[in-house]
């Protein structure tokens, strides 16, 4: 995978653009927040999630999408439990995924973030391709971002405290960045 600068997209990952974006104030990305999230709730590989975030979204199929309805959300990316990935927005641009956040006394994240979904939930393991997939991304973005550190890669729990959870106690955090330590240098 190879993310190209000019553009902001990855050339590994499926194009799903979303209409849920817009242009980034100046300034230095510098963060990656990590999410997790399922449509329905703990329900994997239907396709809804893609459709949210693209606008898509029947929301007469669920019961759960009713409350949804009116979000108009995306993230970056999304990574699936067998490991693929879907790009909605270029990196370039600002996606619509941390909402009321603060880090590090800087509020408004989306200006100054990428953000990763990964299809799953707060307290359901993810998977070996996720992480592998995760990791692989993460340095494409660390080498096009050189201020997205290891310490300035955080949940949105992180970032919204008391209003969000994600990605949850089951992401194992020391794996993922035991994984980017191990490669820096490669």
């Amino acid at each position: 995978m190879q993310l190209d600068p000019a553009s902001g997209w990855c050339d590994g990952a499926r194009h799903c653009p979303s209409p849920n974006f817009n242009a980034r104030p100046e300034g230095e990305i510098s963060l990656l927040v990590i999410h997790n999230i399922s449509l329905p709730p703990a329900q994997f590989a239907t396709g809804k999630v893609q459709e949210f975030f693209q606008n898509r979204l029947d929301v007469t199929e669920h019961p759960y999408f009713a409350g949804i309805a009116a979000l108009r959300v995306s993230a970056h990316f999304l990574i699936e439990r067998d490991g693929v990935i879907s790009q909605f927005v270029s990196c370039l641009d600002r996606a619509w995924h941390a909402g009321v956040s603060c880090f590090e006394g800087r509020e408004t994240c989306n200006d100054f973030s990428i953000g990763i979904e990964l299809e799953g939930t707060d307290d359901l393991p993810f998977t070996d391709a996720q992480y592998a997939a995760l990791v692989d991304l993460t340095r494409q973005l660390q080498a096009a971002f050189k201020a997205i550190t290891v310490p300035r890669i955080c949940g949105h729990s992180d970032i919204a405290p008391g209003r969000k959870t994600d990605p949850g106690p089951a992401f194992d955090w020391a794996r993922y960045r035991a994984a980017l330590i191990e490669g820096e240098g490669q």
